[in-house]
């Protein structure tokens, strides 16, 4: 199918227009770019709930820390236009940073409050208040009847939910679970950071998760789990930022074993490489 592409506000806004004269409900698929198969299940399922999906490609800086790596965070934008339009997306934003941040910089942002300086926000400050911002904008942009995230960033859903909620943006918010290779490593634009020996390691991450989830249902400690954890990544070769479990809700602490449904999240370093995962229920 054709794709429409767009590096303008204005121009989404005006075919946004032409669509719902055409009596059509519109979906939203906002991503960084450097697209994989998970970020094309987020537009299948776009197509689902939607008679027209269009999609944002967009490296937003106010979401990266000093140090991190916006500068060589992966753009492909000519191979992501191909691939969107392989999976029936039939819009594509691609804006320059002026075009969402007017003269270039960040002048007002979205405070997301306690859930945004826990576990990521905790080890990435004010990374959940520029995802929250640069969601709000394109909301108001792109103004869709459902938008679609993935599971993987779990803590960004709950953020992304909660700013809806807040500010009672008139958006229903579909969730995906997270797409995995055949060795269960989540699929990620940052996985092709690693070299190979980092890539077979990574793998330690999911098998945690996964040991974690078990031993939370045998009734281990959590205190005994969180360590546990931490050490077989350690030894896996990988360097923990956290790896604990909370409720899946609110991402508060746990108290025991019998207080609800619980996911289990993990940060980590492959060398310079930071990943993330979780098992959240299902």
């Amino acid at each position: 199918m054709s794709l429409s592409v767009f590096e303008r506000a204005d121009d989404v806004r005006a075919f946004v227009a032409a669509q719902r004269r055409a009596g059509c409900r519109i979906g939203f698929v906002p991503t960084m770019g450097n697209l994989h198969a998970g970020h094309y299940s987020l537009v299948e399922r776009a197509r689902e709930c939607a008679d027209c999906v269009i999609a944002s490609v967009f490296v937003n800086p106010a979401q990266f820390g000093p140090g991190e790596d916006f500068a060589r965070y992966p753009r492909t934008p000519e191979e992501d236009a191909r691939g969107l339009a392989g999976h029936g997306c039939d819009a594509l934003f691609l804006p320059q940073a002026g075009e969402i941040y007017p003269g270039g910089r960040v002048r007002t942002r979205v405070d997301v409050g306690e859930l945004g300086t826990i576990l990521e926000g905790a080890s990435r400050p004010g990374h959940f208040d520029g995802v929250a911002t640069v969601v709000a904008i394109l909301f108001n942009i792109v103004q869709p009847d459902v938008a679609v995230f993935g599971r993987k960033d779990y803590q960004q859903l709950l953020v992304i939910r909660q700013l809806v909620r807040d500010l009672a943006l008139p958006v229903a918010i579909e969730d995906m679970a997270t797409r995995r290779e055949a060795d269960g490593l989540a699929m990620s634009s940052r996985n092709r950071y690693l070299d190979a020996d980092q890539r077979r390691r990574a793998t330690a991450i999911f098998a945690t998760l996964e040991w974690m989830a078990a031993q939370r249902r045998s009734g281990l400690p959590l205190a005994d789990i969180e360590r546990q954890a931490a050490a077989r990544l350690r030894d896996a070769g990988l360097e923990p930022d956290y790896a604990v479990l909370r409720r899946a809700g609110d991402l508060g602490a746990l108290s025991g074993t019998g207080d609800g449904d619980a996911v289990a999240l993990i940060a980590a370093r492959a060398g310079a490489t930071r990943l993330i995962d979780n098992l959240a229920p299902a």
